[in-house]
């Protein structure tokens, strides 16, 4: 006799897309028209272009349990490799060249995944440092990869996707919106399949994973070139559609470890928790900010507000791993249950 699990009823599956879709729909068919240029350049490029980049690494990190603290390398090598196809190839799409240089990135993150065949926890965080400051050295060092451009930096592409060219900061706006909806949307149905599955077992125990025949070492690997791809591309919506110029030092470890708290503070193995966590993360300044002058007024220079910033993000991550260690999505999950809402929840 054929059993129905709960979670294919109609309603359940209706209640479970419910929210996406709302948000998406608000997104899309709301926010461009209200939006004012300080909501678009200081909260929502940053935030999509983070929330992206915590995808990536919550897929390596939380689903496959390879520890990476090289993030932002492979931001870096999105950006600039993107830009010199884009610059290098004519008539080339921007939408192939950013595709193009997540791949670059992809096979970039197999090469420094390979430790993680022998090495495991701290010692592979420890090793994917060399990814962030071999590919650091290497931007910096060679200038072809910034057009010879004496400082490093370079300078976005007109932004077109599909033929059509989005300009203004709600153009940019969409235009992150879609590459981000559409590879988050990827990466979850990527969590439910069979891969993410293996992902699970190579983190929850290697052995036992080995055992039940998932192939460890292609598994770990996969997940590194994955996670490289998707931070690739966020990095290049960091630099053409939130920053519009670009230099190597501003993909620095600092960059590397802001994404990792995002995942923690969001929660590991969620694709919620990436969203939760970069909201936090880009907001938590401006609240501060505008708090400490309240306050304290002209006291509260920007050295007391990195540093402050510092300290209190720092609590933060502690209070979250002693008291809700799966993070903000795991509290947001406990909250709706005790309300009674029915609302479905993504990943």
């Amino acid at each position: 006799m054929a059993v129905v699990t709960a979670d294919l009823h109609p309603t359940r599956l209706f209640s479970r897309w419910l929210t996406p879709i709302a948000i998406l729909a608000g997104a899309y068919l709301l926010v461009p028209f209200i939006g004012s240029t300080y909501l678009f350049e200081a909260i929502l490029l940053p935030f999509l272009a983070l929330s992206l980049a915590g995808v990536g690494l919550n897929l390596l990190t939380g689903y496959a349990g390879q520890v990476s603290l090289g993030s932002a390398a492979f931001m870096a090598v999105g950006a600039f490799a993107a830009y010199n196809f884009n610059l290098r190839i004519d008539g080339l799409p921007l939408i192939v060249s950013i595709l193009l240089a997540g791949l670059v990135a992809a096979a970039i993150g197999i090469i420094f995944g390979l430790p993680s065949l022998r090495l495991k926890g701290f010692y592979l965080a420890v090793s994917t440092l060399a990814a962030q400051f071999f590919v650091q050295w290497a931007l910096t060092k060679f200038s072809w990869f910034s057009n010879d451009s004496a400082s490093g930096v370079i300078d976005a592409p007109p932004l077109t996707l599909a033929g059509v060219e989005f300009t203004g900061p709600a153009g940019r706006y969409l235009f992150s919106l879609t590459i981000v909806v559409v590879l988050t949307f990827l990466a979850h149905r990527l969590t439910t399949s069979q891969t993410g599955r293996n992902f699970i077992a190579v983190r929850d125990n290697e052995i036992a994973a080995r055992i039940i025949g998932v192939p460890v070492l292609k598994t770990k690997l996969l997940a590194f070139a994955i996670s490289s791809f998707i931070i690739a591309v966020a990095g290049a919506l960091w630099a053409f559609s939130y920053l519009r110029t670009v230099e190597p030092a501003g993909f620095n470890l600092d960059r590397s470890f802001q994404i990792l708290f995002i995942i923690i503070i969001g929660g590991v193995a969620s694709t919620r928790g990436a969203f939760l966590g970069a909201a936090l993360i880009v907001v938590f300044p401006l609240v501060l900010s505008r708090l400490g002058s309240l306050l304290l007024g002209d006291v509260f220079d920007s050295g007391v507000l990195d540093m402050s910033q510092r300290i209190v993000l720092g609590a933060l991550i502690i209070l979250f791993l002693i008291l809700e260690p799966d993070g903000l999505s795991s509290l947001w999950s406990k909250i709706r249950m005790r309300l009674g809402s029915p609302i479905g929840r993504l990943a």
